[in-house]
């Protein structure tokens, strides 16, 4: 029975070792989903990580 391929989690929990469903680990090992990318330690999408960096920065300002 082969393994299924489960979506990487929505925010990294920041373990050391990474856990097996980390965006950052799927980032680097290239196996993101087409049409997401990780901003901030988040998972989203790229139509909106323009507004997910934007709402973040406003937050801290």
């Amino acid at each position: 029975m082969a393994k299924t391929a489960r979506m990487p989690k929505k925010k990294c929990c920041q373990d050391k070792p990474r856990c097996r469903r980390c965006p950052l680990r799927a980032l680097a090992e290239g196996t993101l989903p087409p049409g997401y990318t990780v901003k901030k330690r988040r998972l989203v999408k790229l139509d909106k990580a323009d507004k997910v960096l934007a709402k973040s920065t406003r937050k801290a300002a």
